[in-house]
């Protein structure tokens, strides 16, 4: 019995389990990191803590989108953001929401 609920529990975790895509724009990011283009425009621009995303991350996530190799419009800008781990290429909070026509305006 115990074998049981061992194997239904194992299947519950892998129902919560997502799988989120970076391709080869992990290293995109971790380039943008390294060169510390998002610090600059930080120091440049200023930092409004009542925005979700700074301009520099919006920045980095066109710099991101331009090297996915993609053309899309701004208004479908979020969309190219929705099966990757966002996250992980643009910073910890961030959701693909964020990004939208607006946000980039």
């Amino acid at each position: 019995m115990s074998v049981l609920f061992l194997v239904l529990k194992k299947m519950s975790l892998i129902e919560e389990i997502t799988v989120k895509n970076i391709d080869h724009l992990g290293i995109v990011a971790g380039l943008i990191d390294e060169t510390g283009i998002v610090e600059i425009i930080n120091q440049k621009l200023g930092v409004d803590n009542r925005e979700k995303i700074t301009a520099s991350q919006v920045i980095k996530a066109l710099i991101i989108n331009g090297l996915g190799m993609v053309s899309r419009p701004l208004y479908l800008f979020n969309q190219f953001f929705e099966d990757k781990a966002v996250e992980k290429l643009l910073g910890t909070g961030i959701n693909s929401e964020y990004l939208n026509d607006d946000t980039i305006g």
